[in-house]
């Protein structure tokens, strides 16, 4: 027994080693399967010397040695592999065969089967699909019992003289399998938990994180403005716990919350720090420590350390954001990094700002296009229509040229965005006015809205080239009178509006690639204006019917 606690004494020296190791910045076990070369390294060498420290710290009985040599070839291969565990194995396995004894050898080769087996239950459990196992105390535990328990075999086997082998592995084997395995779980009970550690710490940086994209994706859906900082700098503040959170722009602090919001104001110009950040194009931490943080705006301020982020899209810093604790607190590394990657994701969801803002102005200056490629045309056939008609009804004429007045006045007045249903009907029907004169008995349309539905939002410009498309392309080829429809109506909760012709010459012109420039736009507007399951679709008989169908889901309908 006496041995026993002697071996326990010596493995608990090397569970403070397996502490120490877990707590310094060299500690990469973040993932068994994604190990790379540098971890690999770090990894032999830790686990080489706690093999050759367990020969250096061990009990000579018999002209040999009881010892924990084998719980670094064992771990090591646990943790990283049969490479890994056969290159720690041959490593203590050398030194121990140099270190002498008539079980030299027999000891020197017995490290070496350590380290393999200890690989080969890693390289059985990863196959299994079970990687975690392989950092489980319990699969540590008998690991190292069948270890030791090959090692005394091979002494047996290897060591001359047997009877000498044999008087050893009698005071040793039980000692050493027991100290070993129990050292071995203890062991791997700390790295697992201090891996686990740093899995909870990460995930509750994620978490944190993606609250924080949450809460500021409709906030910065418009930019990066000075209406924006505020709320932004509250959300961050909320978030991280930090002592304060400035926003600045390039020029002037934008907003402050939290510790030192009285001296530190929004419309100040910028600290030192902030024009080295922005200038450098890097993060600049000053932890009132190593390298100084002194406020610039008052003696009395309790801020001691401030990480200052320059804020980037598309290779323009637009402003920093800045985390400050107080002088008496320590910045936590985790906040540190944390506000990093938050400057990342910030500037991620202004680029997707950036980038809608571009794509709605180019749907815009199509629709602008469109407009320049409509009007003139239906203005010359307007003109000519009601020329022809004032020779014969004069009143007729007038009425129709004010319908032409107000078709062009709407469209300079109205939003560029949306507008509700019933301005569309109005803007609708001054340009039918016109066509039915122009087409005279050769057109009807009929116009089916359900009174609930005319404060309906939707992107404007949106019925005039459907209908338009329907006169065009359809009822203008046909040889008979034809109709038009309009109709909106509520369909399981959702907005949705018809238009319909009797041409049913829809997929002729699309096959010919002249069904307008009018029907993409309107479809491309729906979509980025409205989102959700907005959207635009046709349906064709040909001959017969054509039906336009625009979908609004209601929560956007009513917005």
């Amino acid at each position: 027994m006496k041995l026993l606690f002697s071996l326990i004494q010596v493995a608990s020296f090397f569970l403070f080693v397996a502490y120490a190791y877990c707590n310094s910045p060299i500690f990469r076990l973040r993932r068994l399967d994604a190990l790379t070369r540098r971890d690999l390294v770090i990894l032999f060498v830790f686990f080489s010397v706690i093999s050759i420290g367990g020969t250096y710290l061990g009990l000579p009985i018999k002209g040999a040695l009881a010892n924990t040599r084998a719980m670094g070839p064992v771990l090591a291969g646990l943790v990283g592999g049969p490479v890994l565990g056969v290159a720690v194995g041959i490593t203590g396995g050398l030194h121990r065969y140099f270190y002498g004894g008539f079980t030299a050898l027999a000891c020197g080769l017995s490290t070496t089967v350590e380290g393999l087996v200890g690989g080969l239950v890693h390289l059985y459990l990863i196959r299994q699909s079970e990687p975690e196992r392989a950092l489980s105390p319990l699969t540590a535990f008998f690991t190292m019992m069948v270890a030791e328990a090959l090692q005394m075999a091979i002494i047996l086997l290897v060591a001359r003289p047997f009877q000498d082998a044999f008087q050893l592995v009698e005071v040793i084997a039980f000692p050493m399998i027991a100290a070993n395995s129990a050292g071995a779980a203890l062991f791997m009970s700390i790295l697992r938990d201090r891996r686990h550690l740093y899995d909870q710490v990460g995930a509750a940086s994620t978490a944190r994180a993606l609250r924080i994209a949450g809460r500021t994706l409709g906030l910065l859906a418009k930019g990066f403005s000075r209406e924006a900082a505020p709320e932004l700098a509250k959300i961050i503040q909320e978030e991280t716990g930090v002592g304060a959170v400035a926003i600045t722009d390039t020029q002037s602090v934008l907003a402050f919350v939290g510790i030192g919001s009285d001296h530190h104001l929004p419309g100040m110009s910028l600290s030192p720090e902030c024009h080295r950040a922005i200038t450098d194009r890097d993060v600049l931490f000053l932890d009132g420590a190593h390298e100084g943080y002194k406020c610039g705006y008052s003696d009395q301020c309790r801020l001691g350390s401030v990480l200052v982020i320059p804020l980037q899209v598309d290779g323009e810093v637009l402003g920093t954001i800045k985390l400050f604790e107080p002088a008496h607190k320590r910045f936590l590394s985790i906040n540190r990094t944390l506000g990093e990657g938050l400057a990342e994701l910030l500037a991620v969801q202004l680029l997707r700002a950036r980038y809608q803002e571009q794509k709605n102005l180019v749907v815009l200056a199509e629709l602008k296009l469109a407009h320049a490629q409509i009007n003139p045309h239906f203005l010359f056939n307007s003109l000519t229509t009601i020329q022809a008609i004032m020779r014969r009804d004069a009143n007729r004429a007038r009425e129709l040229l004010n319908h032409l007045s107000t078709f062009f006045r709407l469209n300079l007045k109205r939003s560029p965005e949306f507008s509700t249903l019933e301005e569309e009907l109005l803007h609708v029907n001054s340009y039918l006015e016109i066509e039915k004169a122009r087409f005279e008995e050769r057109l009807s349309v009929e116009i089916d809205v359900d009174p609930t539905m005319l404060q309906v939002k939707l992107p404007t410009f949106t019925l005039q080239p459907l209908l338009e498309n329907a006169i065009k392309h359809g009822i203008a080829d046909k040889l008979e009178p034809g109709s038009a429809r309009i109709h909106a109506f509520w369909e399981d909760g959702a907005a949705r509006i018809d238009v319909e012709d009797d041409a049913g010459t829809y997929f002729e012109r699309k096959e010919q690639k002249t069904d307008g420039l009018g029907l993409g736009i309107v479809e491309k507007r729906i979509r980025n204006l409205l989102k959700g399951d907005s959207g635009l679709t046709v349906a064709c008989i040909p001959n017969e019917l054509t039906r336009v169908s625009i979908r609004i889901p209601g929560e956007e309908a009513r917005a």
